[in-house]
């Protein structure tokens, strides 16, 4: 049973829920109902009168005059989004680091994790599977196996190309349209039932690979039993009595319209089938998630049928959801997940609350002011080495890196009152910043396609692997997230220029940043940042089996701190709480999903894999990888600088658990015996050792003769020289938020 968080819940399955007040002392145990639920309430036929046709909108004010939007340009290597959503979707930008994104790319046939399923839609059917994991000591991932099939037996419209259209979406769920089926899928994450909603008297066919045992029907026929060879036992459920025959390995109906949940019994243990009966009447065809207060995210359930309803919680989701919620926490009814115990949640709003994290431009606990001269020298050397003329690359992703480092110079010469160096680093940002907004950068540069609605870049629009596929919306929030930074940095240091390039500077964040909903925001909603996950996809526009992914945990919180640093540089308190809300909750998913402790639930299953590593290297939706996209899994100092970099403030919070700092370098210094280690990857090591050891990580770094090209010997010394006497022990974000003690 998963520890409860800050409370107990009492449960009385047999009554209604209750809203929670005060915690009771003892929770009680669950009972079945004392008879079966009423049936689900039936759906009107699809229509583009019903109100599952399409997801109501919030609209925002918009401002009167139109936000700068950089050159228009006709990409050659972005895909056509019209064959996947409807033409009412089509005028707005698109998802494009979706949960669902391989559902519109290609054929649209590659399988999605919609927690607690894998979900494959193909030839006009869609297929799902509770998968089982494959477990080695370098990768976890899920296996699909199409468990059920669901389709017509006979497709209304034989003549339609399209296998399916996305018919509505939002952060929680996407409507999933078979035209030539009259089939409606809800898929709602966290779901345990798949949702299916029927017009047009329909008859149905569902498949399997497997061999099925036992088809049992209850007297209303609203629900049946089905018990698979593979030890799988499902449960479908009706809103209206339904006739279902079967065979070995298919079950046909007679036509039908109305609502049809199908879920797995986990474990097939009876226990829980009085759990799914008592919910299977309410379903979910959509959901919300709400930035709603500072460091509080709620979500909100569209919701239709009779009683209450129930949902399940990933680990993270449970650490944070709020004590004074109204919700019911069913401790023993678990799913099995790739990301850990998926747990039954009772509620139609849940509210997740955070520790506030200060986003601070320097360090949280100061230099020493003995440690100046040694800091002062190497800022000297390094402000000296400073020439606009002498970069060579026009990588988005590397030009980026070279000025965020840059900027790091100014605000350590700050924090060391050394200010002399100043003007040299601001003239060389202006020099190297201003081109790439106003356009005039010869190599390359920032343009708007309007298919998907978003930056690309001038190499990017022709070559789908240039800037490390930007033009496909790879990566977005790190090469931007570099390009925040230096900007905040120089809107600060030289506020004139800030002023004048404010309206280019927002254009860059609202890529990756815009929350508003409304066809007439020009990028669409948190392009890479996950509000169910509670981490950033970077994967763009690519399909790959196993979903979205993302590699560098610390440079998707760069993006987010960079991005509140440039609220406060612009005195703009909405971006400076919405980037370190998300920055907050990047930190959060990272530690629970990229960091891998010692013992460590998360990955119980996985024995192997949690023993032999540390971080992840590749995180999937379905799929844990200890290998990188440029390094084999061996090479574990890649690993963890990919972890760190870029060494920042805000990476005192991320690496706050002094014991896994330990672990992480323990683990990693062996590596260091390889032939050809980089310098680079070095310093990060050290950086990380520096969180315990500050003398012997600071002797290292002297020694060092080379370091990464988004960091420097001025940097390492910054953040060994800030470094306090550490506890043991792992502390959560609010630590290093002082206001929080006078916060009751």
């Amino acid at each position: 049973m998963l520890k409860k968080i800050r409370r107990k819940v009492k449960l009385v399955i047999s009554k209604s829920f209750k809203k929670r007040s005060k915690p009771p002392k003892t929770p009680k145990t669950i009972t079945p109902p004392p008879s079966p639920p009423p049936p689900l309430s039936p759906l009107s036929p699809l229509s583009p009168s019903s109100p599952i046709m399409a997801e109501p909108h919030h609209h925002h004010h918009i401002p009167q005059s139109s936000p700068f939007l950089f050159p228009k340009i006709e990409s050659s290597v972005i895909p056509d989004p019209s064959p996947f959503f409807s033409p009412d979707l089509l005028t707005a930008p698109l998802p494009t680091n979706s949960f669902f994104q391989n559902f519109v790319l290609k054929h649209g046939d590659q399988p999605e994790y919609i927690h607690p399923y894998l979900i494959k839609s193909s030839s006009s059917s869609l297929s799902l599977s509770y998968p089982s994991q494959f477990l080695t000591s370098v990768f976890i991932y899920q296996i699909f196996n199409p468990d059920l099939t669901i389709s017509a037996s006979n497709k209304t419209d034989p003549d339609s190309q399209r296998r399916h259209i996305v018919s509505s979406f939002s952060d929680l769920s996407v409507t999933l349209d078979l035209p030539s089926s009259n089939l409606r899928f809800f898929l709602v994450r966290g779901s345990p039932f798949l949702t299916c909603a029927v017009s047009g008297g329909t008859a149905l066919s569902i498949t399997t690979i497997h061999a099925i045992l036992s088809f049992s029907p209850s007297s209303s026929r609203t629900k049946y039993t089905i018990k698979l060879n593979n030890g799988q036992t499902w449960l479908l459920y009706t809103s209206s009595a339904i006739n279902l025959t079967h065979d070995i390995s298919s079950i046909t109906s007679d036509a039908y319209s109305g609502i049809i949940r199908i879920a797995i019994l986990p474990d097939s243990n009876p226990r829980f089938e009085s759990i799914l009966d008592r919910f299977s009447s309410c379903y979910p065809i959509s959901g919300k998630a709400e930035l709603s207060k500072p460091f509080c995210l709620e979500y909100r359930w569209d919701k239709k049928g009779w009683g209450d309803l129930l949902m399940l919680a990933h680990p993270l989701h449970l650490r944070l959801l709020s004590a004074d919620d109204e919700v019911a926490v069913l401790d023993d009814f678990k799913f099995n997940s790739i990301d850990g115990e998926l747990v039954g949640v009772v509620g139609d709003s849940w509210k997740l609350k955070l520790d506030p994290v200060s986003i601070t431009w320097n360090s949280i606990k100061g230099v020493k002011e003995e440690s100046f001269p040694e800091i002062v020298s190497a800022l000297c050397r390094d402000v000296e080495d400073l020439n606009s003329s002498n970069i060579s690359t026009t990588s988005s992703y590397f030009y980026g890196k070279l000025i965020a480092r840059a900027a790091r110079l100014a605000l350590i010469a700050e924090e060391v009152c050394f200010l002399d160096v100043i003007p040299v680093i601001r003239k060389f940002l202006k020099n190297t910043i201003t081109p790439w907004l106003d356009g005039t950068f010869s190599g390359n540069g920032f343009l708007y396609e309007g298919k998907w609605g978003g930056l690309v870049t001038r190499q990017g629009s022709t070559d789908s692997g240039a800037d490390f596929g930007f033009g496909v919306y790879n990566d977005h929030h790190f090469h931007l997230g570099y390009f925040l930074y230096a900007i905040a940095v120089l809107a600060k240091i030289d506020p004139a220029w800030g002023r004048k390039y404010r309206p280019q500077a927002y254009s860059l964040m609202a890529d990756f940043m815009t929350l508003g909903r409304h066809s007439s925001s020009n990028y669409p909603r948190l392009r890479c940042f996950d509000l169910w996950k509670l981490h950033s996809w970077a994967s763009g526009l690519t399909e790959f089996a196993d979903g979205r992914n993302q590699e560098s945990t610390s440079e998707a919180v760069n993006a987010y701190y960079s991005a509140a640093l440039m609220g406060l540089a612009y005195g703009d308190t909405h971006l400076v709480a919405t980037g370190s809300m998300l920055a907050a909750m990047e930190i959060k998913a990272a530690q629970t999903w990229w960091h891998v402790r010692e013992g460590d639930k998360i990955y119980a299953e996985a024995e192997d894999f949690t023993r032999e590593n540390r971080v992840v290297g590749v995180l999937w939706a379905n799929k844990r990888d200890g290998g990188l996209w440029f390094a084999p899994p061996e090479w574990r100092e890649c690993r963890l600088g990919i972890q760190v970099l870029p060494v920042l403030p805000i990476t005192e919070v991320l690496f706050s658990d002094v014991q896994f700092a330990r672990e992480l370098v323990k683990w990693t210094l062996p590596a260091l015996g390889r032939e050809g280690v980089g310098e680079g990857w070095k310093g990060f090591l050290y950086a990380m050792e520096g969180i315990y050891d500050k003398e012997g990580a600071l002797e290292k770094i002297r020694k060092l003769n080379g370091y990464d090209d988004g960091n420097s010997l001025t940097n390492l010394l910054w953040w060994i020289h800030s470094r306090g006497d550490e506890e043991e022990g792992r502390f959560e974000g609010g630590k290093y938020c002082l206001f929080s003690h006078y916060c009751h």
